[in-house]
């Protein structure tokens, strides 16, 4: 049915205010810059599905909507919590009762949702529905995992007034703020959601540094600067600094790369293993063509990339596995070099796994009191002799399973574990593949990744607690020290005393071996040099409150 002129009224209106915007942008597409406005352009390669926060659960998403909302905590560039919606918080002397007093100058963006059209206040109900909306089963939230089996499921979130939230725990859970933290607990107003239906995943309402304006799927999504965002920076002007930000969709890293050449991309994130070697250096600087051209950035990304042990004593897999036995995986562990692998591999993107399974960019890490392998070729050979099979003598042959883009590391790492008398035969399948096998216990030796849900060790080792199924618990590790130590951190509100045991796990599990350390991630980000103050953080999320360009 077309619609009356009554009904359209409330279109005509917005594409007459938003117009210019998009004439701005795209006519800048055309001539790279405008004397106007600025505007800052970045690509997604991999799309974008939603943005609704509650299905913020890759990066592509968590990316936009952290532009659009705000949570009640933020994480700094330090790894630090700190008031964001929230001014400060109490937590009871039992640890189960989080009480958080909230900002009253805060107000969503105008949209159509609202009385008169007009943006109103954000509330602590604004809190409370939020949070229900990702446990409650109708909304479907990949994030519901967050809050299920911590939260007290009948008083769990509580509006106490305006200003002032409640959050109940069922046991003591002291990562619960860096959960918060999270795009999932993005505060969005239930008048959007009733009044947008399924259709709120792309027509964002928040009270972000910036606003929606329209999104094309596959084309681009155009944001605009929220006028009446409350930060101000020290010297009391409002934040943020530029004008709008386009996203582009080129599924090509290739077209990616000549977009930002040609100066149509502000930034691009990562460097695709096809031109890497075009641009930086075997130890991971700008080629001298590039210098003074473009700035690389360079910082820890809390992602830890690992081969995985299957260590369940009961699979069948394992009882006829050599890498059942400890010293056969710590001889894994020593044989092979992480730094030339590195150096050669990686172009020295990344920081050799010599530590821990907990990365570096964590307030906890602390490679000196976390010690992990290092190349050591006699070591490896002393173990192997040790645990039966010297030279590796009658040790049969173990099969890895890797994905295509790691193919060339896993085959690096079987040439070097050669040399020590490990035979390693690599086996490349897909991803899809791979996620069913290991979460069915059905790979004995196998390529892992493990990115931070939230800026906490907890998280990290929570994939060797005993309790836990797989995911996240892939090597089924099972050790009830550690398990002690896991609980008792959950409950312990002194930073240092809970990092203090953090270590003594991350040493535990070093020993043990279920996993074969391979690197502490970093996030590689190319930028044009009129971009100033682009901040980086080892959640490699896309902090553009600050830019100016």
């Amino acid at each position: 049915m077309p619609l009356r002129y009554k009904d359209r009224k409330p279109l005509i209106i917005f594409l007459c205010a938003f117009v210019p915007l998009w004439l701005i942008i795209f006519s800048s597409c055309k001539n790279h810059s405008h004397p106007d406005k600025k505007i800052f352009r970045y690509n997604e390669s991999s799309g974008l599905a939603s943005l609704d926060p509650a299905f913020a659960k890759n990066k592509q998403v968590m990316w936009a909507t952290h532009q659009l909302y705000n949570t009640l905590i933020e994480i700094d560039s330090n790894m630090q919590m700190k008031p964001s919606l929230a001014t400060r918080w109490d937590i009871s002397d039992d640890a189960l009762t989080f009480t958080f007093h909230l900002r009253n100058d805060v107000f969503f963006t105008d949209d159509a949702c609202f009385i008169n059209e007009r943006g109103r206040v954000l509330t602590a109900y604004d809190v409370e529905y939020s949070y229900n909306r990702i446990i409650d089963k109708s909304t479907a939230s990949p994030g519901a995992w967050i809050f299920n089996n911590r939260v007290d499921s009948v008083n769990g979130f509580k509006a106490i007034d305006d200003t002032t939230f409640q959050l109940k725990l069922i046991s003591p859970f002291q990562s619960i703020l860096g959960i918060l933290s999270m795009q999932y607990c993005s505060i969005i107003p239930r008048e959007a959601v009733e009044k947008y239906g399924t259709d709120f995943r792309r027509h964002p309402v928040g009270t972000g540094p910036f606003q929606f304006v329209a999104w094309e799927e596959g084309q681009a999504l155009i944001l605009k600067k929220n006028e009446r965002y409350f930060e101000k920076d020290a010297a009391g002007n409002s934040l943020p600094y530029i004008d709008g930000i386009k996203v582009s969709f080129y599924d090509s890293k290739a077209t990616e790369f000549l977009e930002f050449q040609q100066k149509r991309l502000d930034f691009i994130d990562d460097i695709d293993p096809s031109f890497k070697d075009e641009v930086l250096t075997k130890t991971g600087h700008l080629k001298k063509d590039w210098i003074g051209k473009i700035e690389l950035h360079k910082h820890p990304y809390l992602n830890i990339e690992y081969l995985g042990i299957l260590v369940d004593d009961e699979n069948e897999l394992v009882k006829n596995s050599p890498l059942r036995l400890q010293k056969i995986r710590q001889a894994i562990n020593y044989g092979f070099n992480r730094r030339k692998m590195m150096l050669y591999l990686r172009n020295s993107i990344g920081i050799a796994a010599e530590s821990g399974f907990v990365p570096a960019g964590l307030p906890s890490f602390d490679s000196v009191l976390v010690k992990g392998y290092h190349y050591d070729v006699a070591k490896a050979k002393q173990l192997l002799a040790e645990a039966g099979y010297p030279d590796g003598k009658d040790l049969p042959e173990i099969k890895l399973l890797t994905i295509p883009i790691y193919g060339d590391l896993g085959s690096y790492i079987a040439n070097e574990l050669l040399q020590v008398g490990i035979k390693v035969q690599v086996e490349v399948i897909q991803k899809s593949l791979l996620m069913e096998q290991t979460s069915k216990s059905q790979a004995p030796f196998f390529r892992g990744s493990w990115i931070a849900d939230y800026p906490d060790a907890e998280n990290y080792l929570s994939v060797f607690y005993g309790k836990n199924p797989a995911p996240p618990n892939y090597t089924r590790y099972k050790n009830a020290e550690f398990d002690k130590l896991y609980e008792k951190a959950l409950s312990q509100k002194n930073d240092s005393l809970r990092y203090q045991l953090y270590q003594q796990m991350d040493r535990m599990v070093i020993n043990d071996a279920p996993v074969v350390p391979l690197w502490y991630d970093m996030a590689i980000h190319l930028v044009h040099l009129n971009i100033k103050n682009f901040y980086p953080n080892s959640l490699n999320l896309l902090e553009l409150r600050w830019v100016k360009k």
